[in-house]
């Protein structure tokens, strides 16, 4: 992918994610645990100014206990998680996670130590990432550490640290290595795997009964996570998930969709793609963008492209943080799009 499309990228998640919000829209939801089919249960994860955030997590009730898909980052979401299973009085049969992202696997980490013998069910990706993607953001950590121990964010810093450092609650007991059905906790899913799309190993999982998709970050509102994507292998992927029977899909960041969503996020993803290789200016790819999605991003979150369009229209964007580095919303968003995952010496985002 094209530098200029990784700028884009960067650009459009900046775009909605860093300013902050109008004063008339309405504040995040209290998250909790949201029934959108039979037996299924959808936790959405939070974006929260200073912290990194978390990935949506989707409860099935099986005939002996649950299926946990994604497991987010922080306490209080794994917290959301475990009042969910204690107050049906029925365990983790499984855990599965979408991917080795930070904000989607992290709740792994008191779900296994209160629940032993939940099964987690995963892409290998996770091994590889482990000295990998994982150990340098480590690094970077703890050099952060190391030259600003005081630092506000410090504590925050050794958290994730410690989250690295607890990777093995995220290593698969039953690795997902090909398309298939399971049934765990006598509730038959069917798991896909996509390599090389998103994060190098993304799993997704149907409920055939439910008619339910949870694509993990295969999607994400309100714009996609290119960071450590193949854009084309990832526009191939979502026209294959095409073929599944589902009503309705969750997406690893943003609302649950219908078909009719998901058809309108796909189709706007290849026209972003496109439009970053042609000659087309940066503003105009973010609104044709925005405008493709149409309700799938309510009109409050357009506000700060406008913004920035009507202080300058000619600028080719290349805004990076509206706060010092590590602490805007780019910093702290574990899709890794731009900061700290990154080796911020090299010639591109790429670490290249």
């Amino acid at each position: 992918m094209s530098l200029r499309a990784r700028c884009l990228a960067t650009v459009l998640s900046l775009l909605c994610a860093c300013a902050p919000p109008p004063k008339d829209q309405p504040p995040v939801p209290d998250a909790g645990a949201r029934r959108i089919a039979k037996d299924v249960y959808f936790i959405p994860g939070r974006f929260v100014a200073g912290e990194q955030p978390d990935g949506n997590s989707v409860l099935l009730r099986g005939k002996t206990g649950w299926i946990v898909v994604d497991t987010g980052r922080h306490p209080a979401h794994a917290a959301i998680i475990e009042g969910v299973l204690k107050e049906s009085g029925a365990p983790p049969v499984a855990l599965i996670n979408t991917h080795w992202h930070l904000d989607h696997v992290s709740g792994n980490l008191p779900l296994r130590a209160a629940y032993p013998s939940a099964e987690v069910h995963a892409s290998t990706r996770v091994l590889t990432e482990q000295s990998g993607f994982l150990a340098h953001y480590r690094t970077q950590l703890q050099a952060l550490l190391s030259a600003r121990a005081d630092d506000p964010q410090a504590r925050a810093w050794l958290q994730e640290i410690a989250r690295i450092d607890g990777a093995r609650a995220f290593e698969p007991t039953h690795p997902v290595e090909a398309d298939g059905m399971r049934t765990l906790a006598g509730r038959s899913l069917r798991l896909g795997l996509q390599r090389e799309t998103v994060s190098g190993g993304d799993v997704w999982v149907f409920d055939p009964g439910a008619r339910v998709l949870v694509a993990g970050d295969l999607l994400t509102l309100p714009v996609p996570l290119l960071d450590t994507a193949c854009p084309r292998r990832w526009v191939e992927g979502l026209a294959s998930l095409e073929a599944v029977p589902f009503d309705v899909v969750v997406p690893g960041h943003g609302e649950p969709m219908d078909r009719a969503g998901f058809e309108r996020y796909r189709a706007a993803l290849g026209r972003l793609l496109a439009c970053a290789a042609s000659p087309a200016t940066d503003a105009a790819c973010t609104d044709a963008w925005l405008a493709g999605l149409g309700e799938l991003v309510p009109a409050a979150r357009h506000a700060p492209a406008r913004r920035l369009r009507q202080i300058d229209s000619t600028l080719a964007i290349a805004v990076l943080e509206a706060a010092r580095l590590a602490e805007g919303a780019s910093g702290r968003n574990s899709g890794f799009m731009i900061d700290l995952p990154h080796e911020l010496t090299s010639d591109d985002y790429a670490g290249h």
